[in-house]
C-alpha cells in the first residue's frame, strides 16, 4: 500500500464498516484553545468533545489529522522515526464502544486490511487491566505469549479523565536489534516498533488522588500513519516511504548527491525533506512566517532547511521544487485537495522567505563562524546570549539554529544572556509604539487624494501608500509599522475626542493589525498598520475587517458623551462649557467648565437624566448643514473641533444637538447603561467626569454589588441592612477598645510588679531585666516608664517584648543613675545584636528591634555584664 492507500483503508475501515463519522483533518491551527500553538496530537481538536463541553456530532469519530510538534527538532534526519510534520490516523467513542470493541477492530485492521503478521505483533497492557489482557487472548490468531505488563501504560495528566492504555508493536526482525540477549518490547533499539495505541478513558481521578469510574467511558486510539507506512512497505524508516521519498530524491538531485552514501549528507536530506512537506502544509492551512507564535514555528523551519541546503552545497533557492515534490506526494488525497490548489500560493510565500533569507544568510554565518573561533580562543564554552540576539535581530536566525550550530563545534549558548536581550528589546519596541502616536508623514503630493473614499461598510480596498520613518516604501514585512493609506477605507479616523478605529486588514501574503486610524489636513484617512505575519506592498488588494466590538464600544462612549453634556447643562447650569474630552472603548472622558466639584447628589442626578434619556430608545438623527443653519437650529459645537462650511450635526431629538464627526450609535437605547465612576478637578476651574457605558458599566454595578452581597454575608444581614450594622458594630468596637485599653493598663502594672521582684543591686544601681507581655513598642515604653517610677534611684530598666517574630526592646536609665556612667544607647546596642537587630538611644532613653526572640536570655545577660562595666 502506497501512504495515501494506508490512509483511505483506515478511514475507510471505520468509516464504512464500523460506523464512524469520518470528519476531514482539522486545521493545524488550534480553534478556540489558547493552550495549543498548533495542533500536535490526533485527540487534540476533540477536546471539547471529551471534556464534555461541546456534543459532538457522533459518537463514533475518525480523522486522519494532520499534526506538527518541534520539541525534537535537533532528532529530525538523525533517527528513523523523528518528524516536525505526520499524521495520526484515529478511531474515537465519545461514551459509545469501549474495549471490547476498540481491542478486535485494531487487531482486524493490522491482520486483515493490512495483512501484518500475527506472530510478529506484540502487545503492552498495564498490569491491572485484566480486562484488556482476556480481550487480547481471544483475538483469533492473537500470539498468547506476546502481552507484555508495563507499569507506565497508564494515561493520566493529573485530576480528571484518565485510564489505562494498551500498545501495539511489531517485531522487524534480529537484524534491526541491538543484539543483547535481553532485548524485548520496551527496548530502545529498532526491533520492536510500536505502531498502535489505544487509550482506556474510564476513570476520573479525584483531587485526593483517588478514582472514580466514568458514567461514559471514552476511546481515543492512536496510530502514525507514517510510522505505519514504514512497517508496510518494508522501510527501515519513515523517510524511506512514499511520504517523504520523492523529496528526498528531489533535494539529492539538486544536490548532486546520492542517498545512502554519506550518513551527514543523509541527515541534511532528511531534514530537507521533512522540513519542505511541513512548511507546505502549515502554508496551507494559513499559517505565514512572522516572528513570534507559529509563524515563527514556521520560519525557524523554513530557515533550518536553506542551511542544510547550504550544507549539501545548494546555493540557489531550491525550496520551491521541494514543494512541488510534497503537492505531487499528496495529489489525489481528500484531504490535501488544498495543497494542490494553493501550490502556486505556498511556493510564492516560501519563495519570497527564501529570497529575504538568502541575502543575509552568509553574512551571519560569517559572523556567527568568527564569534565561535573567538570563543573556542578564549577557551570559552557558551557564546555570549547578546551575540545571539544580534544574529537574530540583525540577521533572522532564529536562536535555535545558533544553538544547533553551536552543539555542532561542542560550544553551549548562553540562553539566559539572550533571554534578556530578547525582553530588553521588546520592552523598547512596545516604549517606541507607545511613543509613536503619529507616524511622520512624508511627501504624499503625488497621490491623487481625490479619488480615495470613506465608506463605512467597505471590506475590500487596495493599499496606495505605505511610509516608514516619513518615507515613502514600497512593501514592509513582518515586525514592521507603516503609515498605510487605502483606496477606501470604513475606518473611523480619530478626532473630536475619539480614538481611531482598530481592526485587521489581510492580503494575500500578510496579515495586519491595525492600531490607529488617523487623519491627514486634506482629510486623507491613513493607518497605523503592523505586519503579524508575511508582508504588505503597495498594490495589494487587501480585505478589511473593523473592530465592530469596539468600534460600537467608542459610539456608546460618544453619544453618551453629548447626552451628558446637555444634563449637566440641565442640572448644573448653562456656565457649563466643554474643556475636553477622550473616548475610547472603554471609557469616555469630559473636561468641562466650573467653578466648584459638582454635588453628589447633582452627579445623581445627571446620571439619571441621562439613563432615562437612554431608555426612551430613541433614534440618533444624523443630518448635513450649513454651519450658519446649524447654530441657527441651537447646535452646539464641541471642543476643539474645526468646521467647514458644511457640518454634521447630531441630534437626540429633544433632549441634545451637538456639531461632531464622531461616530455614534443609531439609537440611544444601545447605550444600554451609563455610569458615573468619577468627578475630580484638573485645572483652576475645569472639573473632570469620567463615566462608562454598556457591558462595561453593567459590570462595574455588578462588582459593586457582588462586595455589598460579600459584606451582608459576611456580617449575617440583608443587604439594604448593612449601614446600620456597621454602625452597630462600630459602636462595639468602641467599647471593646475601652475594656481592651483598661485590661491593657491592669496587664503592664502586673508585669511591672513581677519584674520589681527580679530587681538586682549592682553597684548601687538598682536593676530590673525582663520580658513583658506588651503588645508594640508603645505599649513596652508605658510598661518601662511605669516600672521605673516604682523603683529607688537610681536605677535601669531592661526590657522586650516579642511578637510575631519579631523583637522590640527598651532601656531607660535615671539621671542619677547616667550621672555614675549608665548610657542606655550603648547598652542597648550590645543587648540587641545578641537577638539579630540594632538600635541606639539617649543616655536616659534607647530602643531597638530584634528578630531572635529565643536570644532574649542571652540579651539580658548582655545588658547586664554592659551595666557592671559602665558602673567600673
Amino acid at each position: 500500500m502506497s501512504g495515501n492507500e494506508l490512509r483511505e483503508a483506515y478511514l475507510q475501515f471505520f468509516a464504512e464498516k464500523k460506523g464512524h463519522l469520518r470528519l476531514p483533518s482539522f486545521s493545524l491551527i488550534p480553534q478556540d484553545d489558547p493552550t495549543l500553538l498548533l495542533i500536535g496530537a490526533g485527540m487534540a481538536p476533540l477536546k471539547p468533545f471529551f471534556t464534555g463541553k461541546m456534543k459532538p456530532p457522533r459518537t463514533r469519530v475518525t480523522t486522519s489529522q494532520r499534526c506538527v510538534r518541534t520539541g525534537d527538532i535537533e532528532n529530525v534526519g538523525r533517527t528513523a522515526r523523528h518528524q516536525t510534520f505526520f499524521e495520526m490516523l484515529g478511531n474515537f467513542s465519545f461514551g459509545d464502544y469501549f474495549k471490547g470493541e476498540a481491542i478486535p477492530w485494531a487487531w482486524e485492521f493490522l491482520t486483515e486490511v493490512v495483512e501484518l503478521p500475527k506472530d510478529k505483533l506484540w502487545v503492552t497492557v498495564y498490569p491491572d487491566d485484566d480486562e484488556a489482557i482476556e480481550i487480547w487472548k481471544s483475538q483469533p490468531g492473537f500470539p498468547q505469549d506476546h502481552i507484555v505488563k508495563m507499569e507506565d501504560n497508564f494515561w493520566e495528566i493529573g485530576p480528571g479523565p484518565c485510564g489505562p492504555d494498551s500498545e501495539i508493536y511489531i517485531d522487524l526482525g534480529e537484524e534491526r536489534g541491538c543484539g543483547s540477549p535481553d532485548c524485548a518490547v520496551g527496548c530502545d533499539c529498532d526491533r520492536y516498533l510500536e505502531i498502535w495505541n489505544l487509550v482506556f478513558t474510564q476513570y476520573d481521578k479525584q483531587e485526593d488522588g483517588s478514582y472514580k469510574n466514568l458514567a461514559h467511558k471514552n476511546i481515543d486510539t492512536g496510530c502514525g500513519l507514517e510510522r505505519l507506512a514504514s512497517v508496510v512497505q518494508e522501510k527501515k524508516t519513515n523517510f524511506e516511504t512514499d511520504l517523504l521519498y520523492p523529496i528526498i530524491e528531489y533535494a539529492a538531485g539538486v544536490a548532486g548527491v546520492t542517498y545512502g552514501e554519506d550518513a551527514e549528507k543523509d541527515i541534511s536530506l532528511k531534514v530537507i525533506a521533512d522540513h519542505a512537506r511541513s512548511m507546505a502544509i502549515m502554508i496551507m492551512d494559513g499559517i505565514l512566517p512572522s516572528n513570534e507564535g507559529r509563524g515563527y514555528v514556521l520560519r525557524r523551519i523554513l530557515r533550518r532547511a536553506i542551511r542544510h541546503g547550504r550544507m549539501l552545497g545548494i546555493k540557489d533557492k531550491f525550496l520551491e521544487g521541494a514543494v512541488n515534490a510534497a503537492v505531487e506526494i499528496y495529489r489525489g488525497a481528500k484531504d490535501f485537495e488544498e495543497l494542490v490548489n494553493k501550490a502556486d500560493y505556498i511556493k510564492k510565500v516560501i519563495s519570497l522567505e527564501e529570497d529575504r533569507f538568502a541575502a543575509t544568510l552568509n553574512q551571519g554565518m560569517e559572523l556567527l563562524g568568527a564569534e565561535i573561533e573567538k570563543v573556542k580562543a578564549a577557551g570559552k564554552t557558551a557564546l555570549d546570549g547578546e551575540v545571539t540576539f544580534r544574529l537574530y535581530d540583525t540577521f533572522g536566525f532564529p536562536w535555535e539554529l545558533t544553538e544547533e550550530i553551536l552543539h555542532e563545534n561542542g560550544l553551549e549558548l548562553d540562553k539566559e544572556g539572550f533571554d534578556k536581550a530578547m525582553d530588553e528589546q521588546r520592552t523598547r519596541a512596545r516604549n517606541a509604539r507607545a511613543e509613536n502616536t503619529r507616524v511622520a508623514v512624508p511627501d504624499l503630493s503625488s497621490i491623487d487624494v481625490s479619488k480615495l473614499t470613506v465608506d463605512e461598510q467597505a471590506t475590500a480596498g487596495k493599499v496606495v501608500a505605505i511610509w516608514q520613518d516619513g518615507k515613502l516604501v514600497d512593501e514592509i514585512t513582518d515586525g514592521q509599522e507603516a503609515g498605510v493609506i487605502l483606496t477606501t477605507t470604513p475606518f473611523y479616523a480619530e478626532g473630536g475626542g475619539q480614538v481611531g478605529d482598530e481592526g485587521i486588514l489581510t492580503s494575500e501574503f500578510g496579515h495586519i493589525s491595525v492600531s490607529n486610524a488617523k487623519k491627514l489636513p486634506d482629510g486623507t484617512v491613513y493607518h497605523v498598520a503592523y505586519v503579524e505575519e508575511g508582508q504588505l506592498k503597495v498594490g495589494d488588494e487587501v480585505q478589511i475587517a473593523v473592530n465592530k466590538a469596539q468600534k460600537l464600544a467608542s459610539a456608546r462612549n460618544h453619544t453618551a458623551t453629548h447626552l451628558l453634556q446637555a444634563a449637566l447643562k440641565k442640572v448644573v447650569g448653562d456656565q457649563i462649557s466643554q474643556a475636553g474630552s477622550s473616548v475610547t472603548p472603554e471609557r469616555l472622558r469630559f473636561d468641562f467648565t466650573n467653578f466648584e466639584p459638582v454635588t453628589a447628589q447633582q452627579l445623581a442626578d445627571v446620571e439619571e437624566l441621562v439613563n432615562n434619556e437612554i431608555l426612551k430608545g430613541q433614534d440618533v438623527e444624523i443630518s448635513h448643514m450649513s454651519l450658519d443653519e446649524a447654530k441657527a437650529a441651537g447646535a452646539m459645537a464641541l471642543f476643539s473641533e474645526k468646521y467647514g462650511d458644511v457640518v454634521r450635526v447630531v441630534k437626540v431629538p429633544d433632549f441634545s444637538m451637538e456639531l461632531c464627526g464622531g461616530s455614534h450609535v443609531a439609537n440611544v437605547g444601545q447605550i444600554g447603561m451609563f455610569k458615573i465612576v468619577s468627578e475630580s478637578g484638573v485645572a483652576s476651574g475645569v472639573r473632570r467626569i469620567e463615566a462608562i457605558t454598556g457591558k462595561a458599566a453593567l459590570d462595574y454595578a455588578n462588582a459593586k454589588m457582588a462586595v455589598l452581597a460579600e459584606a451582608a454575608g459576611k456580617l449575617k444581614t440583608k443587604e439594604e441592612e448593612v449601614p446600620a450594622q456597621i454602625e452597630k458594630l462600630q459602636g462595639e468596637m468602641k467599647a471593646m477598645q475601652k475594656q481592651l485599653d483598661e485590661v491593657a493598663a491592669m496587664r503592664d502594672k502586673a508585669d511591672a510588679a513581677k519584674l520589681i521582684a527580679g530587681l538586682q543591686d549592682i553597684n548601687g544601681v538598682n536593676v530590673v531585666c525582663g520580658k513583658t507581655n506588651a503588645g508594640s513598642m508603645d505599649e513596652l515604653r508605658e510598661v518601662a516608664d511605669m516600672t521605673s517610677s516604682k523603683l529607688d534611684t537610681p536605677s535601669v530598666v531592661v526590657l522586650a517584648c516579642a511578637n510575631d517574630g519579631k523583637v522590640n526592646l527598651v532601656v531607660k536609665a535615671t539621671k542619677e543613675a547616667n550621672a555614675k556612667g549608665i548610657h542606655a544607647g550603648k547598652i542597648i546596642k550590645e543587648a540587641a545584636a545578641v537577638v539579630g537587630g540594632g538600635g541606639g538611644g539617649r543616655p536616659d532613653m534607647a530602643q531597638a528591634g530584634g528578630k531572635n526572640a529565643e536570644a532574649l536570655p542571652q540579651a539580658f545577660d548582655k545588658a547586664v555584664e554592659v551595666i557592671k562595666a559602665q558602673l567600673g
